[in-house]
């Protein structure tokens, strides 16, 4: 990007990388280093490891690293600009001027967030007209009062093909913002209508407070029933959660995770100030990390059918050993004033049975694990010897995946008396499993070590090296240069243009180009170049250790094998065409 070197160092030392990352991870120090639990996945041991010499991260775990500034186009869904942007505020420094492209992104991320408020006002002033009666009727139906309505900006899409785009083009917004921000959709004769049309709008508010998409109730009989915005400059699904601007400031100790946006409207209603939900999808990593900042514990509450349970599976099965307590408010399948059999989410519940009711279930929910053995003892009939072992055989499986040994004994004893069995002879066949899981990693851990080029290649396809031997080399050259930038004389005798991989070409030139303008060598100039995965990779090669007591001569036979490898392709590359003409001819001749 076009943000100077000089405004980046300034901007990394005035942003100490332990200081920045603190505020998110909570970090102990060892022997000088700073560790703590990584915020891009699940983990209870810390490996994730921030070098205040070096100004970068690294975790083992996951693999991400980088500088400073890739931590925050990380930990809050920011493109390098935006990211540059935030540690600027933080730091009190004044944004340069950027280039011509960049002020248009910034312009055009701008311009699709004014129009999303724009149209948010559109849809609540819609509901408080005639053409939003029928909404009107059904928030009065469902229950949902004025005060939660305007809480959450709910509004109403008129039953017209073109409201919303008429009402957008007379403030001056063209056709093509509208389609890029997801509002209109164009059809196949070249014409243009609203996407959302006869629905309750739901406007999904990130937690800076930014209108960045919407979610649509159908008011008749349309489908589908539930509408959400398509992704966009300024809206990831994966990445954003419906009422997470209003829960992160819950003084509840956790957050409830529900299925839908009426869910979460109905219990923050009830009181419940602290329900969230996912964007129609399942739930995700980034999800997870993002709930991380605000609370340490996570209470399941999906609907009670069958699609409710999948959900409530997949999620355990997600934060499984994560740091989060994870407990299941499983809601009852029979009403509890007239046993009747019924589908129940948690806005009927509490519209039947009371919000006192819902805290008492609250109260009372179970423990992840807990859940997930009854599930496992409902699909088998206990009352049976062969129901018993069978049981006993998937229950093991199940509890032999928990690493606290404590946690682990609780419930083999828990899931013995489930099967009337003994807890010795449960605990007997959970070890077993974790036996037979040990020998399994023990075997792939094997066949990584008598393939160590396997070990030293990028989990991620593309950055995978074609030349290991020279690209090893090319990464102890970088590494050296790092650790002493005094190497790089004014006769250094390699360029991006030796180097076997691409990725490792590019980060030598720019250091050697940071090197001759004056600048000291640090990853964070290099985050406007590469990619999160690049700078990942980048990282974890400079994590490596290098003995610096022979440093010039460590850097002499790196040197002699990148053009040693160098010839052998050169060669082969000379040599390949003439080898073609040969089996041209070859074939020729033995041809009929």
């Amino acid at each position: 990007m076009a943000f100077s070197r000089d405004f980046l160092e300034e901007l990394e030392t005035r942003n100490d990388i332990v200081d920045v990352v603190g505020s998110y991870v909570s970090l102990v120090t060892k022997s000088g280093s700073h560790w703590g639990c990584c915020p891009f996945h699940n983990e209870k041991t810390p490996s994730f490891h921030v070098l205040k010499d070096k100004q970068m991260y690294h975790c083992f775990g996951c693999k991400k690293g980088g500088g400073v500034i890739n931590f925050i186009m990380d930990v809050e869904n920011l493109p390098f600009p935006d990211a540059v942007a935030f540690l600027a505020k933080r730091a009190g420094m004044e944004m340069p001027v950027t280039s011509n492209a960049e002020r248009d992104n910034a312009r055009k991320r701008s311009r699709m967030l004014e129009l999303n408020k724009e149209a948010a006002r559109f849809f609540y002033q819609t509901l408080h007209s005639p053409q939003g009666q029928t909404a009107l009727d059904y928030m009065n139906r469902r229950q949902i009062s004025p005060t939660i309505a305007r809480r959450f900006g709910l509004g109403a899409a008129p039953d017209r093909w073109d409201s919303l785009l008429m009402a957008m083009t007379a403030k001056g917004y063209s056709k093509a913002d509208l389609l890029d921000a997801g509002l209109i959709v164009k059809n196949q004769k070249g014409g243009f209508y609203d996407k959302f049309r006869n629905r309750l709008m739901f406007p999904v508010i990130d937690i800076r407070g930014d209108v960045v998409a919407f979610g649509g109730r159908v008011l008749g009989d349309g489908e589908p029933k539930y509408m959400n915005s398509s992704e966009t400059l300024v809206y990831s699904k994966r990445r954003t959660m419906y009422g997470l601007n209003l829960a992160k400031t819950t003084k509840r100790t956790n957050m409830i995770l529900c299925e839908g946006n009426v869910d979460v409207v109905m219990l923050h209603h009830a009181g419940f100030d602290n329900a969230v939900a996912t964007m129609g999808t399942a739930m995700t990593q980034e999800q997870v990390k993002m709930l991380s900042r605000y609370t340490k514990e996570l209470i399941l509450c999906y609907d009670n059918d069958s699609a409710g349970q999948k959900a409530t599976d997949r999620a355990l099965e997600m934060l499984g050993n994560s740091e989060f307590t994870v407990r299941v408010l499983n809601l009852p399948r029979r009403k509890l004033d007239t046993g009747e059999l019924v589908k129940q989410d948690p806005d009927d519940f509490i519209k039947f049975q009371g919000a006192d009711a819902f805290e008492r279930l609250l109260s009372g929910s179970e423990h992840g694990m807990e859940f997930r053995l009854s599930q496992t003892a409902a699909q088998f009939d206990l009352g049976t010897d062969q129901g018993r072992l069978e049981y006993s055989t998937a229950v093991a499986q199940l509890l032999s995946t928990i690493v606290s040994p404590v946690e682990r004994e609780i419930y083999t004893v828990r899931g013995a008396e489930m099967a009337k069995i003994t807890p010795e002879a449960l605990r007997l066949e959970v070890e077993r499993y974790r036996k037979q899981s040990y020998r399994k990693d023990q075997r792939e851990q094997r066949r990584r070590d008598l393939n160590p080029a396997t070990a030293l290649q990028s989990p991620v396809r593309s950055l995978r090296y074609e030349h290991l031997r020279s690209a090893l080399a090319e990464e102890g050259v970088l590494r050296l240069i790092l650790l002493d930038q005094t190497l790089l004389d004014k006769d250094f005798p390699l360029t991006g243009k030796d180097c076997s991989s691409a990725l490792l070409g590019q980060v030598l030139d720019q250091f050697i180009s940071a090197h001759r303008q004056g600048f000291t060598l640090t990853l964070t100039a290099l985050s406007a170049r590469f990619t999160s995965e690049e700078m990942s990779h980048i990282t974890n090669l400079c994590q490596r250790p290098e003995l610096m007591q022979n440093a010039q001569t460590a850097m002499a036979d790196y040197i002699r094998i990148i053009h040693e490898e160098q010839r052998k392709r050169n060669a082969t590359e000379e040599i390949d065409p003439l080898l073609a003409v040969t089996e041209k001819y070859k074939n020729k001749k033995e041809g009929p």
